[in-house]
């Protein structure tokens, strides 16, 4: 299966947040640069923790202030939410083609972003030496992306490299 051969449906920052969460998210754009935007992404998370818009600004927050131990964990629980939403293993060691080819086609965003947030897992891991888990990581997305859709293999070279 092409993992680009889809319509883009359903993505999940077109689902509506309440405005609660949306004036989180807004406030804490604009407090970017002061480096205060930490707190709003939290009170957007504790009202809901299971909004990938939240997930996603909340680990590009923590990546970018270079807290990598902070964004691998909302990865994690990113890759748990979709998971859930898409019927898959709770753990990604489980996961393999099955489960993709189960997955009707107007689904195909969602795993997509399941393949991003684990390569994120992944990468994450590789920027905080684990270099272990992050080759099972990168080596299980090509097992299903077999085109390199998702862009694994680079990212696996990477780390094939540096061990030699």
């Amino acid at each position: 299966m092409d993992l680009l051969a889809f319509d883009a449906k359903e993505l999940y920052f077109e689902k509506e947040e309440s405005p609660q969460v949306q004036a989180l998210i807004q406030n804490a754009s604009q407090l970017y640069g002061s480096g205060e935007a930490e707190m709003p992404l939290l009170k957007a998370y504790l009202r809901a923790p299971e909004s990938l818009s939240v997930l996603v600004a909340l680990n590009r927050f923590y990546y970018y202030q270079h807290r990598l131990e902070e964004a691998l964990l909302v990865s994690e629980k990113a890759l748990s939410v979709i998971a859930h939403e898409l019927n898959f293993p709770t753990q990604w060691q489980e996961f393999n083609y099955i489960y993709i080819k189960a997955v009707p086609k107007k689904y195909l965003t969602q795993v997509r972003l399941y393949l991003f947030a684990l390569k994120s897992i992944g990468f994450l891991n590789m920027r905080l030496s684990n270099f272990e888990v992050s080759q099972e990581i990168f080596e299980k997305i090509l097992t299903v992306d077999e085109k390199d859709r998702i862009g694994a293999r680079a990212l696996l070279h990477v780390l094939t490299t540096r061990e030699q």
